[in-house]
């Protein structure tokens, strides 16, 4: 077997950690649509509990989904292996995705969030390259608790949609993300660049839409994601998506200028 590509992460993970991001790519039509519903679970870190999560939430829309977790580090695989079950594995790779067929689905979660911007691109090609013609890659980072996060979604053409994802229960400002943003982004928070400026817009639609409180944070959010969508920024979804504290924008809106 080839040398995985890829370096061994700290492995940071636990319970219900990333279930915002697993009820995301549950309401795609990508696994509804295939043949062969196989979803990676990529750098599931040090224990196999996301991985087992993972599965249990996409067989509610897809129940013959099989789930196989990808780590590089061989002594987190030889963990894992005893959490084995039916529709689960799990192996030794990075990147380069060996799975002896083309996922449908390749979830990454807080693994490239420890690697250098400059490296982005490249993981993105390699894993993107791997997916079924229709596939989804979904990139991302979120919180210890998974209260905030967001993620990048792109297909086998690149980047397409960025999202984000927020508790809204005491809910300051949703620039909160800032911390939590895909590495692809995360030092591009400056004035000037495009996610700057939709923080920044996001945190004053939310100020002005704080009388809605008095009816829960929810109401206030889908002000706020209206008030985004009617200022010109390419929102996705509707009410049903936005009240769970999400945000989903064309990639453009957000993307770092090429340079």
């Amino acid at each position: 077997m080839a040398k995985p590509v890829g370096r061994i992460t700290r492995g940071t993970t636990g319970t219900n950690r990333l279930r915002r991001i697993d009820r995301w790519i549950a309401a795609q039509p990508v696994l509804r649509r295939t043949d062969d519903p196989l979803v990676v679970d990529l750098g599931y870190g040090a224990s196999a509990t996301t991985t087992l999560e993972l599965r249990d939430r996409l067989a509610r829309v897809r129940a013959d989904v099989q789930v196989v977790g990808i780590e590089i580090d061989p002594q987190r695989v030889r963990d894992a292996a005893a959490a084995t079950r039916d529709g689960v594995t799990f192996q030794l790779g990075g990147f380069e995705i060996p799975t002896a067929r083309r996922p449908a689905v390749i979830r990454a979660l807080n693994v490239l969030r420890q690697y250098e911007e400059s490296e982005v691109a490249g993981a993105w090609t390699t894993m993107i390259g791997r997916l079924q013609p229709g596939g989804l890659l979904v990139e991302g980072t979120c919180s210890e608790l998974g209260r905030v996060a967001s993620w990048v979604a792109l297909d086998p053409a690149g980047p397409r949609t960025f999202t984000i994802s927020l508790r809204l229960t005491d809910l300051a400002e949703p620039s909160i993300v800032a911390e939590r943003l895909p590495k692809a982004l995360i030092h591009r928070n400056v004035p000037g660049e495009r996610i700057h400026a939709l923080l920044a817009e996001l945190d004053r639609q939310w100020a002005i839409a704080a009388p809605l409180a008095v009816y829960g944070a929810s109401q206030r959010w889908v002000a706020t994601v209206e008030a985004m969508r009617s200022a010109g920024w390419p929102v996705h979804d509707g009410r049903t998506r936005w009240r769970l504290g999400e945000l989903t924008l064309d990639w453009a809106a957000v993307a770092p200028p090429v340079e």
